[in-house]
């Protein structure tokens, strides 16, 4: 059934509060017992298998040829390597600020987009770059309470934030030629066969279970199909604008379940980076 226009926007809001349950629900699991690296394995397996499924309903086509080995590459970095960066920086350094570095990802798209798809790199696109880098000098002097701040946690969110922003340079590539849910398809199950000799075989534990379900059936999946449905009927510009909510409720999400509350120069870091990130995401003035 067609998404009625009015309700687009609350579903791209919606995809926002999905997504920003991702630290909260790692948070979770690793108390049940689960490490990073077996969260990041089983949300790219259950990923695999809901995509999958979709892909075989739909009758989505599949990449083939050229097309199948960059995707498969993108496996690599965009799953296996994505995944685990970003549960190893909730681990390091809490939820809130694990969701904030993911925003780095649109700075990170501005750069590769110049370099490998020849798009202009404006005078504010440099600034918001810059703006970006300061945002995390900010934090990384900041702190917090419950918040670490160190090499690890940063590391481990920027280099997740590099990760996710491959996501906008293959939708630009490959979205347009073959449906997401078959390009997800395959590189998830590339993901969690990278993932399973660092994480192991072994089956959630009880106690991790719930999470690792909500962060593969409504953080990966669900969060994907509303965002989707959502865009068809709404302007890319406004849907990134509204699905900057996510760093804010996993932000207050955090500090209502953990405890954790960035500095007040840390908040300000965060601050600038979103707002770097909003203004690379939205074109013109």
């Amino acid at each position: 059934m067609p998404v009625r226009t009015s309700y687009a926007p609350l579903l791209v809001l919606v995809a926002a509060v999905l997504w920003s349950l991702l630290g909260i629900f790692g948070l979770l699991a690793g108390e049940g017992g689960a490490s990073a690296l077996e969260v990041a394995l089983w949300r790219a397996v259950l990923g695999a298998g809901l995509f999958g499924a979709h892909a075989v309903v739909t009758r989505a086509p599949w990449p083939r040829g050229r097309d199948l080995a960059l995707t498969i590459a993108f496996g690599v970095v965009g799953v296996a390597v994505f995944y685990g960066a970003n549960q190893l920086a909730v681990r390091a350094g809490g939820a809130s600020l694990a969701s904030v570095l993911l925003y780095t990802a649109p700075a990170f798209v501005a750069v590769l987009s110049w370099r490998f798809l020849g798009q202009r790199l404006g005078v504010g696109e440099v600034v918001a770059v810059c703006a970006t880098i300061v945002g995390i000098a900010l934090i990384s002097l900041g702190g917090g309470q419950r918040v670490v701040v160190d090499a690890a946690s940063l590391g481990w969110g920027v280099a997740a934030g590099f990760c996710y922003s491959l996501y906008y340079i293959v939708g630009t590539v490959y979205f347009a030629k073959y449906a997401p849910s078959s390009v997800l398809t395959i590189a998830m199950a590339v993901g969690a066969v990278g993932l399973l000799p660092f994480a192991g075989a072994a089956l959630p534990s009880t106690g991790a279970l719930l999470p690792v379900l909500g962060i593969g059936v409504l953080c990966t999946y669900a969060a994907y199909l509303a965002y989707s449905a959502g865009l068809r009927r709404l302007a890319a510009t406004r849907a990134s604008v509204i699905a900057s909510v996510e760093p804010v409720s996993a932000s207050l999400l955090a500090a209502w379940l953990f405890g954790e509350r960035l500095s007040w120069l840390g908040a300000v870091g965060a601050g600038v980076v979103v707002l770097a990130a909003l203004r690379l995401s939205v074109p013109g003035r």
